[in-house]
């Protein structure tokens, strides 16, 4: 029993990993630049597909191609910010979230068209390895994203915390007026968090590659859990994201473990329901952003 339980956490842990690039990417768009993005899911499945046709055309390795998905969804987030998000700021929540969800809708379609519904995965040297610790095994794929989640993740907090721009980012992120008025290019800086909020999404798409197939709907299934994690770990706060994520992942895998194979989005959305009753802030309403 105790086994059991520990594997179910541990393939919990390793899976909230991944949720957290995503979640991260959500809540800092909204922190930053204050608009929810519906798309960040759609943005992941990109990142899926660039890997997927890197391994089978040119054979790098998904993990290799990070360094590709990665600087292309940059540049494709400061491109949306610059030309898209920018025109609809200020005018209120909808035109936003009918952007972003138009956005998604749009992007889903146009990769079903191109490539159809049909499942594509990537078998790697890695993919069914595993190590066992005691009666405890732990798949390498799903361990290595995780790792490299988590350098991800404490990277951007260092970005945030300990670069000029980073400081910025976050001084936009408070007051945007005030921050305006002491030189900050406030455009700049939204552009640079979209541009960074999707690179994650990129990166998390690359390192499911290894053990998760890619087609056009799968963003639809991150994209949830990234809006759980951001409710629970409150609205633009960060660190949050990141600890909501991984007790998702530890939740999901019980549920799936101890429940049934379909129950882990249940368990997922009835503690959602109970933080709300109790913190309707999130579990972290009362810490600073």
């Amino acid at each position: 029993m105790l086994a059991t339980l520990a594997q179910a956490v541990v393939n919990g842990l390793l899976i909230g990993g991944v949720y957290a690039l995503v979640s991260i990417g959500v809540t800092l768009i909204f922190g930053v630049v204050k608009v929810v993005n519906f798309a960040q899911g759609e943005f992941v499945m990109l990142g899926m597909y660039i890997s997927f046709f890197l391994a089978t055309r040119a054979g790098i390795d998904p993990l290799v191609s990070l360094l590709v998905s990665m600087p292309v969804l940059f540049v494709v987030g400061v491109l949306l910010q610059h030309f898209l998000i920018r025109r609809v700021l200020g005018l209120g929540d909808m035109p936003q979230i009918f952007l972003t969800f138009a956005l998604s809708l749009l992007l889903m379609n146009v990769m079903l068209l191109l490539f159809t519904a049909d499942y594509r995965t990537v078998h790697t040297s890695y993919t069914d390895a595993a190590i066992d610790i005691g009666p405890i095994y732990v798949s390498v794929a799903k361990l290595i994203a995780f790792v490299v989640a988590m350098l991800l993740s404490g990277a951007l907090w260092v970005f945030l915390h300990a670069t000029d721009l980073g400081k910025a980012m976050r001084a936009a992120a408070q007051k945007p007026e005030v921050a305006m008025l002491m030189g900050i290019n406030t455009n700049r800086v939204f552009c640079v968090a979209v541009g960074v909020s999707l690179a994650l999404a990129g990166a998390a798409g690359s390192l499911l590659m290894p053990f998760y197939p890619a087609y056009p709907m799968v963003g639809q299934v991150f994209v949830l859990m990234a809006f759980v994690a951001v409710v629970l770990g409150t609205l633009g706060n960060v660190t949050g994201a990141l600890v909501a994520s991984l007790m998702m992942g530890v939740a999901e895998s019980l549920g799936i473990q101890f429940i049934g194979a379909d129950s882990g989005a249940i368990v997922v959305f009835s503690m959602l329901l109970l933080t709300l009753a109790v913190r309707p802030n999130g579990l972290f309403g009362g810490w600073a952003r």
